[in-house]
């Protein structure tokens, strides 16, 4: 599913001087595998996320994104890629305001073309008990709401790939315990391959693979 090599990536602060935010990274995740990213605030791990996904750029090496390669595609190229295949999941949950829930779930459907995007997204949610919160507006739904329709949202195309960046990250744990039930329960239905960022290392426990970055370096962890 994905194919890092070699892959660094380096920016200029503000003063001109070069980062180093990820340095000579290799990596393979294969179909269906659930992976952890851990390591701490400003180590790169959620750079690494994003280059991987996509949705951003690297400096040098190569990634492959099922099958095809990233390293000289535009954003909209690497866009194309991941349409109606990839879903993602992000710790501020990034809905839409003034939008239901269920319409918050239909956008990726209707942008893919997806047929009978509003009866899908309907049985999503209400499989995550929402079904009485259909349409209320996101802006008044809890966090942990917020979260289970961002969940839907990410599912809804049946994507073969989930990114999920801090998912319990603003939740309390009680909270977040539940959403990671919800993520696993809805990962093993779907088959698709999950990689998370998360600092919570107990969950990091319950995947397949688990690595570190440090300093922009990666290591797997046993």
């Amino acid at each position: 599913m994905i194919e890092v090599q070699g892959v660094s990536k380096v920016v200029q602060d503000a003063t001109g001087k070069s980062l180093t935010l990820l340095d000579q990274i290799n990596l393979t995740i294969g179909k269906g595998e659930v992976v952890a990213i851990v390591g701490p605030s400003g180590s790169g791990k959620t750079t690494l996320m994003s280059v991987m996904a996509g949705l951003d750029g690297i400096t040098s090496g190569d990634i492959k994104l099922m099958g095809q390669s990233m390293a000289d595609l535009s954003e909209d190229q690497r866009a194309e890629i991941r349409r109606g295949r990839v879903g993602f999941v992000f710790q501020n949950f990034q809905l839409i305001d003034g939008m239901t829930a269920l319409e918050n779930v239909q956008m990726p459907m209707v942008i893919a073309d997806v047929k009978d995007s509003e009866s899908r997204s309907a049985n999503l949610l209400s499989e995550l008990g929402l079904g009485q919160r259909l349409h209320q507006s996101v802006n008044k739904l809890s966090g942990g709401e917020q979260q289970r329709v961002a969940l839907a949202r990410a599912f809804a195309s049946d994507p073969q790939l989930l990114f999920a960046d801090e998912p319990t990250g603003n939740l309390d744990s009680a909270t977040g315990e539940n959403i990671i039930e919800a993520l696993f329960k809805l990962r093993e239905q779907k088959g698709c391959t999950l990689v998370m960022v998360t600092h919570d290392i107990e969950l990091a426990a319950r995947c397949d693979r688990r690595y570190q970055v440090i300093a922009g370096k990666l290591e797997e962890l046993p």
